[in-house]
């Protein structure tokens, strides 16, 4: 069975390879930098304020602040705050949002043990081997039955974090495990209404993983069979996959632990370098390309055809809604067409594109009313690895083509340490370069305290940063 080897390994010794290492430190700073940029905005007032609500003792802090709650409560207000935005990583294959559901649960239940630096960075790089590979053993398979993966793989995610750091034996984490899949879910009925429940998801699957090893830790069972079945998370939750063969549990153990940094699903995290749904970034990306190509102004645009995998297509280019006109600002981010448009005109995308001002701009709605797409087959490829390609139409008729491999921020286009760091500039400002410098060295230090403390000032903009 699998959660039991999986739980020897969670709680067993670990030898990180350098590049694992590095690549968990750059994710680890990057959802800092988002839930900064969350807090600053916003964003996850409701989850904080119900965090904070809920009382208890003072574990954990709320990123971006001074506040102290347990940690399961700084776990649901976390989780938010990382996914807040939409700007946070994706693992293409499992097509998660890794540290949106492994910071919250290594930095709170770190905090609430007085555990080292380099302990919660070990704990954290487990969480991102547990989301990546329980998401990617069903490629599209939760999203096809209407769930949000991260919440589904986050559950067991959090619970592997939290176990390590409390200290479990591998029995009582098999529990913590098989305690979590009964929490997984997460719906996609926010798709068609602009509703913020995706945002609550990491949240909740925080939440609920820290709450699985609390109750495996004093007694509470959990089935070992949670990912065999029968009635395991595969067969409940992504049974259509499983009746088509497209469930592969084997990724969940292959390769684990290995000595060759490519055996790591963290090194194959890819960064978003915009704040919108990922499977709109390779056509975004390859629409700048062709714009560029064709000299001209998105204003003197005929039109725009895209070719979009088919899994994409029905999160990005669903029909149930008004693609040209987002009834949210977090609708637009999942509408391929108003993105593409808002990347043509503006010549960028930041946090500021999603405001809800812009909804109303029409050169946005009308360029994006004039962008088509046709629906790919998507064999041998998953979504958010898919190639990108456009066709622009100009006014006097003449076409421009482009072609991307992937989109930027991933696999074999991955940001780079500038662009990253730039990233963070934009979401914690004047801070920026000693929170990355503190990340750096997570692994010297005894605990948490200097990297939330710059986290709780960066949330606050310097008078100068309000005034520019």
């Amino acid at each position: 069975m699998i959660a039991p080897e999986l739980a020897r390994w969670v709680v067993g010794p670990l030898s990180l390879p350098a590049e694992v290492e590095h690549a968990a430190l750059r994710h680890l700073l990057d959802g800092l930098g988002n839930a900064v940029a969350g807090m600053r905005a916003g964003a996850a007032v409701p989850a904080v304020i119900v965090a904070t609500g809920l009382g208890g003792p003072e574990e954990a802090t709320v990123l971006g602040s001074r506040t102290r709650l347990p940690a399961p409560a700084a776990g649901l207000a976390n989780g938010t705050l990382v996914h807040a935005l939409d700007f946070d990583d994706t693992h293409a294959g499992g097509l998660v949002h890794a540290t949106a559901v492994v910071l919250p649960a290594a930095f709170a239940v770190g905090e609430q043990v007085g555990a080292t630096g380099r302990e919660i960075l070990d704990a954290a790089v487990v969480g991102y081997e547990v989301a990546c590979r329980v998401a990617a053993a069903a490629p599209n398979g939760f999203h096809a039955g209407g769930l949000h993966a991260t919440m589904v793989a986050g559950v067991f995610s959090s619970a592997a974090v939290a176990a390590r750091l409390m200290g479990l034996d591998a029995a009582t984490t098999t529990n913590a495990l098989g305690i979590a899949g009964s929490q997984a879910g997460g719906l996609l009925a926010f798709l068609a209404t602009g509703a913020s429940t995706k945002q609550l998801h990491p949240g909740f699957a925080s939440q609920a993983g820290i709450l699985a090893a609390r109750l495996a830790a004093v007694g509470a069972t959990g089935p070992e069979t949670v990912f065999d079945g029968p009635h395991g998370v595969y067969d409940a939750l992504a049974p259509a996959s499983v009746a088509g063969g497209r469930v592969d549990t084997g990724v969940i153990l292959r390769d684990l632990g290995s000595s060759d940094p490519q055996g790591w699903e963290t090194t194959r995290i890819g960064i978003k370098p915009w704040p919108t749904c990922q499977l709109a970034h390779v056509t975004m990306a390859a629409a700048q390309l062709a714009l560029v190509e064709a000299g001209v102004a998105a204003t003197e645009l005929a039109g725009l055809h895209a070719q979009v995998h088919p899994d994409s297509a029905s999160v990005v280019c669903a029909g149930d809604r008004d693609l040209t006109r987002p009834v949210s600002p977090y609708a637009a981010k999942f509408s391929l067409p108003w993105s593409v448009a808002a990347i043509l005109l503006d010549g960028r995308v930041g946090v500021d594109t999603y405001e809800a001002a812009n909804l109303d701009r029409p050169e946005i709605s009308a360029l994006a009313a004039r962008i088509t797409w046709d629906v790919t087959d998507g064999a041998g490829v998953v979504a958010a690895d898919a190639a990108g390609d456009v066709v622009l139409t100009l006014a006097d008729g003449g076409t421009v083509s482009a072609h991307l491999e992937r989109s930027p921020g991933g696999g074999t286009n991955p940001l780079s340490d500038e662009a990253l760091f730039t990233k963070l500039q934009g979401n914690v400002g004047t801070t920026a370069g000693e929170l990355a410098a503190a990340v750096h060295w997570l692994a010297d230090v005894p605990d948490l305290t200097e990297i939330l403390a710059l986290a709780a000032a960066a949330a606050t903009p310097s008078a100068q940063e309000a005034t520019a």
